[in-house]
């Protein structure tokens, strides 16, 4: 049986998918530390509660905000 997801959890798991696509675009040397930053940024707020709206919204914002900082052609390097 498959699980039904909100659509603010399936604009997360969205979010995740395009930083990993970004990240395959980076030069090979630097794409394993835009992946484990994307990671890192994911896990650190897997304990908010995924009914408080406000929270995901906002964080979703900013993941966004930061996917296109990072998605930029001269940004080579994250750590």
């Amino acid at each position: 049986m498959a699980v039904r997801l909100s659509g603010l959890q399936r604009e997360v798991i969205k979010l995740y998918r395009r930083c990993l696509r970004e990240a395959a675009k980076k030069p090979e040397a630097t794409r394993q530390n835009f992946r484990n930053a994307a990671q890192r940024e994911f896990r650190k707020n897997t304990k908010v509660d995924k009914k408080d709206f406000a929270a995901v919204e906002t964080l979703l914002r900013m993941g966004y905000r930061k996917l296109d900082l990072y998605s930029s052609p001269g940004v080579r390097d994250i750590h």
